[in-house]
């Protein structure tokens, strides 16, 4: 079995957020591929932007944030945004060297020796001295169960398979969600459906005006609260609201957007409410979100009671080796510029100690 190689720093995923720390780790004067490793599990650069369905275009993305040191300029608002970003990240990469290696999976990380954690992948192990994890959600798409749900005799799909609405041509389509892919969705398909019914937990909360520093602050600290004690994060959109510009006012105008509360029950045929109402359908689009991936992480033993990990800025505050951006308050794109920095500022300081026993 071959030894693990060495390295300062170990960054998982190259995202918005771990091509954010990864800049500024070569800026305070790691080397890219000798004292850090970024290491990502996509095919191609561009997170998980690559993987977004080609109707969405760069114009319908809400607050698309320039990554450290490289402005997004000239962006043709008509471009699917997988195209758009993942040509920009790959500009990015090229142009900082950051050496990313792909496709490389992340199988665990655990104890090693001598103080070390052990990262292991499908390219090989490496040994480390810190940790930035940068894994994001959209590897893990969040699912909600409903009774008689095994039932449907129709088609059930989730926003990270959705490829467009002309598959979707006059078919009746239920969608369920009330966050910005939802309205999305509902948007795109009511030209092409033959029906669309819109179906949330809670009343959708639309925002007015626009969205500046304080009340993105006052977000961010909401979700912040949660992590801080040790709860699964919520995504900052939840808290933010869903922004109210011409497209989202038509279809409320239309009824594209007239939501109704979750139903009851999953029928064979469609979906209940226990009042006796019944909607008759082809299609359920769960558009119900993500949930961080972190189960590579699982032998360290971060998670609280309450199902998340304790983190204090970055850094997990069970082992402050490890460090989560794109994770809680940092998961918007602005917020994991911010965060890369912080970590990248914490591990200096943690790594210019005394060094590790052997």
């Amino acid at each position: 079995m071959n030894a693990a190689r060495e390295t300062e720093v170990v960054v998982i995923g190259a995202g918005q957020a771990g091509l954010a720390a990864a800049y500024h780790l070569r800026r305070t004067g790691f080397r890219p591929g000798r004292d850090f490793v970024v290491l990502d599990h996509s095919p191609r650069p561009g997170g998980a932007w690559q993987f977004r369905w080609p109707s969405l275009t760069f114009g319908k993305v809400h607050g698309m944030h320039a990554l450290p040191g490289m402005e997004l300029t000239d962006a043709d608002p008509a471009r699917p945004s997988a195209e758009v970003v993942g040509e920009y990240f790959d500009r990015y990469e090229r142009t900082f060297g950051l050496r990313v290696r792909r496709p490389v999976a992340v199988r665990a990380v655990r104890a090693g020796v001598g103080g070390s954690l052990l990262v292991e992948t499908s390219d090989g192990d490496w040994s480390t001295r810190a940790l930035i994890n940068a894994t994001g959600t959209w590897g893990r798409p969040f699912w909600p169960r409903s009774p008689g749900q095994e039932t449907f005799r129709g088609r059930q799909l989730h926003t990270a398979q959705y490829t467009g609405p002309e598959e979707f041509a006059g078919q009746r389509v239920v969608v369920v969600g009330g966050g910005a892919s939802g309205t999305q969705h509902l948007l795109e398909l009511a030209p092409y459906a033959a029906a669309t019914t819109w179906v949330t937990r809670r009343p959708p909360v639309f925002r007015e005006g626009p969205f500046d520093q304080e009340a993105g602050r006052a977000a961010v600290a909401l979700v912040e609260e949660r992590v801080r004690e040790g709860l699964p994060p919520r995504s900052v959109v939840s808290v933010t609201g869903l922004p109210l510009d011409d497209a989202v006012r038509q279809g409320l105008a239309d009824g594209v957007l007239e939501r109704r509360p979750m139903f009851d029950r999953i029928t064979p045929d469609g979906v209940e409410w226990r009042d006796g109402r019944k909607v008759a359908a082809d299609v359920i689009l769960w558009a119900t979100g993500f949930r961080a991936v972190l189960r590579h992480l699982a032998p360290l033993r971060l998670r609280e009671p309450g199902g998340g990990i304790r983190v204090d800025g970055t850094r997990a505050v069970a082992d402050p080796r490890v460090h989560l951006v794109g994770y809680g308050p940092s998961a918007s794109t602005v917020g994991a510029n911010r965060a890369g920095r912080s970590a990248v500022r914490d591990i200096k300081r943690l790594l210019a100690e005394e060094p590790l026993a052997a």
